[in-house]
């Protein structure tokens, strides 16, 4: 076996050979593999891109709550169902916050504030609205318990009582 590598044929014929052959094994499997990978992600982006355009016509408003200008802002109550109560289209005198102090667990839990927030002549459309943009901008805001009571004599206003609680990162 090892006479074959004191051979000069190898190097002369053998490895120009196989050289001359990467370029044409590159060309014919490998390339239209990843012509057809450029194809079907432009697609993708075609998609994506048309679905954005189509989420931003149909709810405009995702866009009041970001931007590069905006941080991230310290969490209160009141600054945080105000803004979605507006953006709902709630007037402030059917919307009610009572929060309540601070606390923290025993165990060295992380910090949480509870809130009752109370919505008063308001449609389920509008409600669920305000609880999904509330909840979609506070990730660490929790709905834990909704309570709706039908206003007698009209067809779709609703009194709801929403409980909330939030739960405060370590450097906040």
């Amino acid at each position: 076996m090892k006479e074959i590598y004191k051979n000069p044929t190898l190097y002369y014929i053998v490895v120009p050979v196989m050289i001359a052959l990467w370029p044409l094994i590159i060309g014919a499997v490998y390339l239209p593999d990843a012509q057809r990978s450029v194809k079907d992600e432009l697609g993708d982006y075609k998609t994506a891109r048309s679905r954005v355009a189509e989420i931003l016509t149909l709810d405009p408003d995702r866009l009041d709550f970001g931007g590069p200008k905006k941080g991230a802002a310290e969490f209160t109550y009141y600054d945080a169902v105000d803004k979605v109560a507006d953006l709902c289209k709630i007037p402030p005198a059917n919307c009610q916050i009572s929060s309540k102090p601070m606390s923290t667990s025993k165990k060295k839990g992380p910090k949480s504030q509870d809130c009752l927030v109370v919505l008063r002549d308001v449609d389920v459309a509008t409600f669920a609205k305000f609880l999904s943009t509330i909840q979609l901008r506070w990730a660490s805001l929790q709905c834990v318990d909704t309570t709706l009571t039908k206003n007698k004599g009209l067809p779709d206003k609703w009194k709801v009582n929403l409980n909330f609680k939030y739960y405060y990162k370590r450097g906040e």
